[in-house]
Parts: C-alpha cells; sequence; structure tokens
C-alpha cells in the first residue's frame, strides 16, 4: 500500500495563510527548494483541493514557478495529480495526467502500486483525509512568524491525536515537523 504524506506550511501560531490568503509571509530559500526537490521525488502522485490546485497550476506552469526554480516546476509539471473537488468539471495540468477523484477513489488509489502521495497544502482537503483516515503522515513546516490571524489550519480536522516521529530544523529558522496520526 502506497504511503500519503501532507506537507502544510504554518506560522508559528498555526495559519496556512493570512486575512487575505497571502502567503508571502512564508521563509523560502535554497535550503527550502532543496528539501521540496527532496521531497517531490519521493512521489508519483500529487494530490490537491480545487483552491490550491488551481493556484498551483497557474504558478508552476508560468514564468513565476519556473523562476523560483525550475528544477521545482519540471517536478510538479511532470508528476501525475489527483483532485477532489465538487465544483471543477475538468483538470489538466502539465506534461502528466491529472484526474478529478472522490476521497472513496483515493483511498482505493492508496491500495495500488507505486510510490508515495503527496497531499501540498489543501487544508480543507488534508482535514478531510485525517477524518477518513488515510493521511499516514503529516509534514509541518513552521515558518518563523506569528501572523496574529489568517486561516487556521486543520480547523475542520476534529481532535486527531499525533507521535512526532522527526524534526529538522532549517538555517531559515523554519522547522520541519513530521508527525503520524497516532493508531
Amino acid at each position: 500500500m502506497r504511503t500519503m504524506f501532507s506537507f502544510m506550511a504554518i506560522s508559528a501560531d498555526g495559519y496556512h495563510a493570512d486575512t487575505g490568503r497571502d502567503l508571502a509571509w512564508q521563509t523560502f530559500g535554497q535550503e527550502f527548494a532543496d528539501y521540496s526537490v527532496e521531497q517531490l521525488d519521493e512521489v508519483d502522485t500529487l494530490v490537491f483541493g480545487r483552491t490550491t490546485y488551481t493556484e498551483l497550476a497557474a504558478y508552476w506552469t508560468g514564468d513565476l514557478g519556473a523562476d523560483f526554480d525550475p528544477r521545482i516546476a519540471d517536478r510538479m509539471n511532470a508528476l501525475a495529480k489527483l483532485v477532489v473537488s465538487r465544483t471543477l468539471d475538468a483538470v489538466s495540468w502539465g506534461t502528466s495526467p491529472a484526474k478529478l477523484v472522490t476521497i472513496d477513489e483515493l483511498a482505493e488509489f492508496k491500495h495500488t502500486s507505486g510510490s508515495n502521495i503527496a497531499v501540498l497544502g489543501s487544508s480543507t482537503l488534508t482535514a478531510a483525509l485525517l477524518r477518513a483516515g488515510l493521511v499516514d503522515e503529516l509534514r509541518l513546516m513552521v515558518n518563523p512568524i506569528i501572523l496574529g490571524d489568517g486561516l487556521k489550519l486543520f480547523a475542520e480536522a476534529g481532535t486527531v491525536p499525533l507521535e512526532l516521529i522527526r524534526v529538522r530544523p532549517f538555517e531559515s529558522g523554519n522547522v520541519l515537523l513530521y508527525y503520524r496520526p497516532a493508531p
């Protein structure tokens, strides 16, 4: 069975975006870019909710993504994508197949052969996947900033006990926390 992990960047006070859905507060840099490449090399499929899919498809297929880091853009555009949405009629992004799926279909997909599956961003979807017991690992990149307000991470997840399995500090002040849902 495939492993599904969710990667989320958050503020020190638990927000994944500010009140205007802006992410300019996130701390990037070469170390983060190198980690992003490592993480994308672990997977053969990316999973998104509608909002994140729409935003990232526009970013990574345009000049901004290639200018940020062509290694990441190449991987983002080449990997297969599954999108969980009740409002999109069709999806297409990059050189790989993109497909609309339900959470039940995603559960079945975990039982197929292949590499890991990454849910990038998509906080509402990640909360639903946690409730469904489909997330095997949470990777939370805590940025060294307090926003004070914004979009709360996992607001709809309910109670999910977690076990800390690894910590990776970054020179930028970011700290990557690896958790797995506790049994």
